[in-house]
């Protein structure tokens, strides 16, 4: 750790707790930070979290019968940053080292807090800082032209292709698997995806397939080699244009796949299949019609298409931190923009599945990955320092709470162009 860390639980002196009978009186002599922090804390009611501040005092919140969680606050700057800036300072204090769950529990005890509504209480702090802060972010990332979308995609796929092969499986899959038994691994899950993917396509040999946000090409060499379809992958990544073209070369599919670096808007001709995995969250809200429509036009009469995104059922489109330092630019959608914008592009829906647990599961294997690889990046050159790792586990870890017990869902939606829905497509997708 980066702060001298605070005493052992076990040297502290006894827990203070909101039960207490002087609680008032001593939070009312706490820095205003500090009793900011241990107010939010007060909504623990399911759970055990002990909070020991950087001079050894130790804060009891929730559940005494509930096993401990313990936050180890080392830097009592972690209490300014977190009442100027709410959830985005209290993430940014953990990338800079200045607090720790004790025993590695990081996904546990933001568990915890999404359970108790501790962070949508935080998130809803609004402050002057904070409103600059978040201002100043979107307005140089918003996609709605190409050089932006460019960039913000940039920004997290072009981190290094060795980064991610640390975490991800063999496939080089960065989306949500599907998990049919307790004991499937990454790889399989990622491949029960892809075949869930091409059984809601009823993919034929010899048909066209785009996808675009096609990452390191796993779709499309899935596909490939089990339907006998040819296809074209887009994306704006370098890295992953040039790992996805030597897989596909390695694979012997050079005549039957392509992949372009390109925005979706400058994409031309039709195709009778179309998937988007994981992309539409970089669109943002001002290009879901543009995006609809460009499936449209992108697809023959009476083609087919599936778009994989995550959606929320909050009223936060991407948290704070997440937009500004993962995904700059983002926007989750909600599920009925996505059926309305499909329907205005004349895109009927057929079908729809939330993976949402699958998403969770999925997240929590990259993490194991990434803790087990974690000095391997670390020897990947100074742009893998200590905050940045510390900061992608936390989004991990985040990511995995925010699907277990937040608002984010993961949905697959079946769409077709035409009048007419076709007999030969089924929508029987079983995967047992």
């Amino acid at each position: 750790m980066t702060q001298t860390q605070a005493p052992n639980l076990q040297k502290t002196q006894d827990k203070i707790s909101p039960s207490s009978q002087n609680w008032s009186n001593i939070l009312s002599k706490l820095p205003s930070g500090e009793r900011y922090l241990y107010e939010l804390f007060t909504l623990i009611k399911e759970g055990n979290l002990t909070v020991i501040n950087p001079s050894g005092k130790a804060f009891h919140f929730g559940e005494e019968s509930s096993p401990a969680l313990i936050l180890k606050v080392y830097n009592p700057d972690t209490y300014d940053r977190a009442l100027a800036f709410g959830a985005l300072g209290f993430c940014e204090a953990y990338m800079e080292g200045w607090w720790d769950e004790e025993n590695d529990k990081l996904a546990e005890m933001i568990g915890l807090l999404f359970r108790n509504n501790v962070y949508s209480k935080a998130s809803q702090r609004v402050t002057i800082p904070l409103l600059f802060k978040v201002i100043t972010q979107r307005l140089r990332t918003v996609p709605t032209n190409i050089q932006n979308s460019r960039k913000n995609v940039q920004h997290h796929y072009d981190v290094g292709n060795d980064f991610y092969q640390y975490f991800l499986d063999p496939t080089m899959t960065y989306s949500c698997g599907y998990q049919i038994k307790e004991t499937d691994t990454l790889e399989q899950m990622q491949l029960q995806k892809y075949e869930l993917i091409c059984k809601k396509l009823a993919l034929q040999p010899g048909e066209s397939l785009i996808d675009i946000g096609c990452g390191w090409g796993g779709m499309l060499i899935y596909a490939a080699e089990n339907y006998g379809i040819s296809g074209t992958g887009i994306t704006l990544s370098l890295e992953q244009a040039a790992l996805a073209k030597q897989r596909i070369e390695q694979k012997g599919l050079s005549d039957k796949i392509k992949i372009e670096i390109a925005d979706y808007r400058q994409i031309k001709g039709q195709y009778d299949k179309f998937v988007s995995i994981g992309m539409f969250e970089h669109v943002g809200k001002d290009s879901f019609t543009t995006f609809m429509h460009k499936a449209s036009e992108l697809l023959t009469p009476d083609g087919v298409g599936l778009l994989h995104t995550i959606a929320t059922q909050g009223k936060e489109r991407l948290g704070d931190w997440v937009a500004k330092y993962i995904f700059p630019g983002g926007y989750l959608p909600q599920l009925h923009e996505l059926t309305q914008e499909l329907w205005a592009a004349k895109l009927t829906v057929a079908h729809c599945e939330n993976l949402k647990p699958h998403y969770a599961e999925t997240l929590k294997r990259w993490a194991e990955n990434f803790t087990e690889n974690r000095e391997k990046i670390a020897s990947l050159g100074a742009n893998y320092d200590e905050r940045f790792r510390r900061m992608w586990y936390l989004y991990l870890q985040s990511s995995e709470t925010s699907f277990r017990y937040g608002s984010l869902g993961i949905y697959q939606l079946l769409f077709f162009k035409g009048k007419q829905w076709r007999l030969d497509i089924p929508l029987n997708f079983s995967m047992e």
